[in-house]
């Protein structure tokens, strides 16, 4: 797939000047940091030494005040409380540290996930009927409800409350439950906008402990759960969640929950894990869960204290994740074919597949990789009795959510995001909805948006790549939306001796530039060894990372892409 290369907007001179001289900073980490709006030195310390204080007030959220006095009043009254939360991981992971923590306040309390088949994302009538039938007078929802409108009122008429924890955009109208907490509801002025799901009931709890007078060293315990979230639920990284992942991390590193050790033990023992290893680690077996069976399997082991019965937990979900792998590659594998065998799905601008036994379960992660190689907006869809259900991901600057909801006398359910949503609509309908999605697209989407993008922070030399370079960009972690690693990008290198194909699909290589010689790995990048054999001079964005290898621990470029000079100048006329 060919990239297009874009440098992020130069900074103003005067404002990198001023970080650098009063920080005593390297100008490139400080150029760095004024692309990322952080342009004052009080800022910037703030930035790379985030403290638990710089949270703020939960009560600044609107309806916070409802919510802890309704949970007081059940409390009081001995009530019953069911904890709710969607399937995924950021779901899981809120039920499972607000259900730990009022469970100790509360014995009359369950957790309830709703089965991705035969319920749906969100809540659902048997999730009502089940509080009904056992006597649950009060539901905290999680990483949903913020669209439940008719369900909330059907469970009011039966004498259920709810409150809702919701980071999701809200409709038209708030549910009129007693409490709605979410960040993004237009009157509700709360600070930080981007909390996860888990980040709201980690909001609730805050508050609960704030009221109450107790600790706030109680709010510890859930911090590496609260981390997961983020990171699996690809929020933005700045701001209030930047101190929870901060401190979620260094918890996850050194003082796991018995659940998270268990997974971490089915996953790969490190000496430290970052957002990448529970993005591609942790989050994949949460997920299968509920991908591949019931999800509430994945609450059973985060909740878990003792390490033995959470190891044998664990494994299940391990084996549901190989699971949930085969499905995946067989889907996307007959995905793929669809697509290049169809001119018609070539020539579009829109890419929307229906597989009549794909599993619902992976649909979404097969979405993604189709984004990945054909770089559309992008929704497949499987039969879910007599609807179909459908993921749909997006490619930068495109907005599926609001092209989904332009498409609405076609579409019975939907909600998500920018770049991620889910929909249903009737079979009957397909046709008809391909069709409109495909001329809103059409219509709406630039040229620019169908050319996967590398955007660099800055060009560097290889002699600007120093140990002390690198361990001042780390500082920056951890990194994720909003604030993602660093690219870099270096021109007029060359290869020192001979550049190798690796398993048939990755490039290792030895860039040379005026003296200065590293090594380099391109993943997925053996199609460019052409423009680096021989004398050929080239250009590179890359990151920047540490290898051991044989005990040895030196810096190299992950590279990101390649390109003649010829090519770039091709590109840019």
């Amino acid at each position: 797939m060919e990239y297009r290369w874009s440098a992020k907007p130069q900074p103003p001179a005067d404002k990198v000047a001023l970080l650098t001289e009063t920080l005593n900073i390297n100008p490139k980490l400080a150029s760095i940091l004024v692309q990322r709006d952080i342009t004052h030195p009080d800022e910037a310390i703030r930035f790379f030494e985030p403290k638990m204080e710089h949270l703020h007030d939960p009560f600044l959220m609107k309806d916070m005040d409802k919510a802890i006095s309704r949970i007081e009043q059940a409390i009081k009254d001995k009530e019953g409380i069911l904890i709710y939360g969607d399937y995924d991981v950021d779901g899981t992971t809120a039920v499972a540290i607000v259900y730990q923590f009022f469970r100790s306040f509360n014995p009359r309390m369950d957790y309830y996930i709703p089965d991705r088949y035969k319920e749906g994302y969100g809540i659902s009538r048997q999730g009502i009927a089940f509080a009904k039938e056992n006597g649950y007078s009060l539901i905290i929802a999680l990483d949903c409800g913020v669209r439940s409108n008719v369900l909330v009122e059907e469970a009011k008429a039966l004498g259920i409350d709810f409150i809702i924890c919701d980071h999701h955009l809200p409709g038209a109208t708030i549910p009129e439950a007693v409490a709605v907490l979410d960040p993004k509801r237009s009157d509700c002025t709360y600070p930080y906008k981007e909390l996860s799901g888990c980040g709201i009931g980690f909001k609730l709890i805050q508050a609960y402990i704030q009221k109450s007078g107790m600790d706030p060293s109680r709010l510890d315990e859930y911090l590496d759960l609260v981390a997961v979230s983020i990171a699996s639920d690809i929020v933005d990284i700045r701001g209030e969640n930047r101190v929870l992942a901060y401190f979620g991390l260094k918890k996850l590193n050194n003082d796991p929950c018995i659940g998270l050790q268990s997974l971490l033990h089915n996953y790969v023992m490190k000496e430290e894990y970052t957002i990448t290893d529970i993005v591609f680690g942790l989050g994949p077996r949460i997920n299968a869960a509920g991908r591949i069976a019931d999800a509430r399997a994945a609450v059973k082991v985060l909740i878990e204290k003792d390490f033995n019965t959470s190891m044998q937990l664990a494994k299940v979900l391990n084996e549901r994740n190989v699971e949930r792998k085969d499905l995946d590659s067989d889907i996307t594998r007959e995905a793929v074919e669809m697509i290049q065998q169809s001119e018609e799905l070539l020539r579009k601008r829109s890419t929307v597949l229906f597989g009549e036994h794909w599993h619902k379960g992976v649909i979404g992660i097969v979405a993604s990789r189709l984004v990945e190689q054909f770089y559309k907006p992008t929704i497949v869809f499987s039969r879910t009795e007599n609807m179909l259900t459908g993921s749909a991901r997006s490619v930068k600057d495109f907005d599926i959510h609001e092209a989904i909801g332009k498409c609405g006398d076609l579409v019975e359910q939907f909600g998500g995001h920018k770049y991620a949503a889910g929909l249903s609509i009737k079979s009957e309908n397909l046709e008809a909805f391909c069709e409109r999605f495909e001329a809103i697209v059409h219509e709406d989407i630039s040229e620019r948006s169908l050319v996967p993008e590398i955007e660099y922070d800055v060009e560097l030399s290889l002699a600007d790549i120093t140990k002390d370079f690198y361990h001042s960009i780390q500082k920056l972690a951890p990194f994720g939306p909003g604030n993602m690693l660093p690219v870099f990008k270096t021109e007029n290198l060359c290869a020192q001796g001979n550049a190798r194909i690796l398993k048939e699909k990755h490039l290792k290589i030895q860039v040379y530039q005026d003296g200065q010689l590293m090594d380099g790995i391109g993943f997925g990048l053996a199609e460019v060894y052409p423009y680096v054999s021989g004398n050929n001079r080239f250009h590179a964005t890359y990151c920047i990372e540490e290898n051991t290898f044989n005990n040895r621990t030196t810096l190299q470029l992950r590279l990101k892409d390649i390109k003649t000079a010829e090519l770039m100048q091709g590109l840019a006329s």
